[in-house]
């Protein structure tokens, strides 16, 4: 019988990189299944159960066999929903046909990626970036232009950066806000000021990735979508697995021009058709109720954020930005380059998050994973006695490196 080989398989699949951040966590949970007591603060997964009036409705679609094939974009009644959340909290005006309900919000930004990408494209990512963005422009043949923030600048790259990455190929501006991965959040006048730019560039579309909008410390959350001068060219996508703690039942949106809406329905419609219709029940719960349990685990995760931040500043050498959003802290460990144990030199992130997770079994995420070296992220999506144990391990690592 001949052996198979990685040869045998597409261009495309073996030029794609595999997930950094379930990289990790598959690590952590194969030596937590040897025996050790790992401290997994790599997936960014809210801790808390899903709401009991999600939960129930849920359960009902279920007892009422609500179990057959739904529309490509979703039921009416969810699709009618959303955009009505999307009037109340972003002031973006979209009627139900401009949404589209896909199997979370990372194939909705697939879905975009996919109609609007030819090959060769330009696409500009704000750097540091959830690890998908680059591989999902990749798989669709279009060129990543990374536009790097900077520590100073709590991550995020100026105007003037955005000016100058700009070319006659540019298509799409790709960000997210809370960012993942380092909890910045742009400004209402940050983003208006990317605004403008794309009003002043007609060609270049902008994919907003809204899906830690609910987890937010600071001042209100603003969606470049509502800004009128750009409207048909921003495709808001935004989700339920963060805000409502529905990470498993995989519901995500998109809201844009119905040009695009309708391309990412027929996308769709060949590769998944519609969201599961349970789930879709349950997002409709969710969506339409007040966000009273949104709000309560944002009080949590800002206790976590402050919790993390005291204890992350007691460790030499780290450089910690204070998250506004989501639920992550991004320190600088560069500080550890080049240095040793006296078994292990660490040379990069990925050096120190694997030699980590195997001496003193605390799983991160290198930040080359996304697209920014000297960094690592640490979720705090976790109970507090976790967060406790990880600073102390990390801490402990951390003075045996000269």
């Amino acid at each position: 019988m001949s052996t198979l080989t990685a040869s045998i398989l597409s261009d495309r699949i073996n030029a794609l990189a595999e997930s950094q951040t379930i990289a990790m966590a598959k690590k952590a949970r194969e030596l937590a299944s040897a025996g050790h007591n790992v401290v997994n603060l790599t997936l960014g997964e809210p801790d808390f159960a899903t709401p009991m009036h999600i939960k129930e409705a849920g359960s009902k679609a279920i007892m009422d066999n609500f179990s057959y094939y739904t529309p490509v974009a979703g039921i009416p009644e969810l699709r009618k929903g959303i955009a009505e959340k999307l009037k109340r909290d972003n002031n973006i005006d979209w009627k139900q046909e401009n949404i589209i309900v896909s199997t979370g919000a990372k194939q909705s930004l697939a879905n975009a990626l996919s109609v609007l990408i030819n090959s060769g494209d330009e696409v500009i990512i704000y750097s540091p970036y959830w690890v998908s963005y680059a591989e999902l422009v990749k798989l669709y043949e279009g060129n990543v232009v990374e536009l790097k923030g900077t520590f100073k600048n709590d991550f995020k790259p100026t105007i003037q950066d955005l000016k100058n990455a700009i070319t006659e190929r540019t298509k799409v501006i790709m960000y997210s806000s809370p960012c993942n991965p380092t909890g910045s959040v742009f400004s209402k006048t940050e983003l208006l000021e990317i605004a403008k730019v794309v009003e002043q560039n007609e060609n270049i579309y902008v994919i907003a990735d809204e899906i830690y909008e609910y987890i937010n410390y600071g001042e209100p959350h603003f969606s470049i979508g509502s800004v009128d001068a750009i409207k048909n060219r921003v495709i808001t996508v935004n989700g339920f697995s963060k805000g409502y703690a529905m990470t498993g039942w995989r519901v995500g949106y998109l809201a844009a021009h119905k040009t695009i809406a309708d391309a990412c329905d027929k996308m769709q419609s060949q590769i998944t058709s519609g969201t599961c219709s349970i789930a879709q029940k349950a997002a409709l719960a969710g969506i339409t109720a007040d966000l009273s349990s949104s709000k309560e685990m944002t009080k949590t995760f800002t206790k976590r954020r402050d919790l993390m931040y005291r204890l992350l500043n007691e460790i030499p050498g780290l450089k910690i930005n204070n998250p506004k959003g989501a639920f992550y802290f991004f320190p600088d460990i560069s500080a550890y380059f080049g240095k040793t144990d006296g078994k292990t030199t660490i040379h990069n992130s990925d050096d120190f998050s694997n030699w980590l997770l195997s001496n003193y079994y605390m799983s991160t995420v290198p930040g080359s994973a996304f697209g920014y070296e000297g960094c690592i992220r640490i979720s705090y999506a976790a109970a507090d006695e976790k967060l406790i144990e990880g600073c102390k391990r990390l801490k402990d690592a951390c003075a045996t490196l000269k």
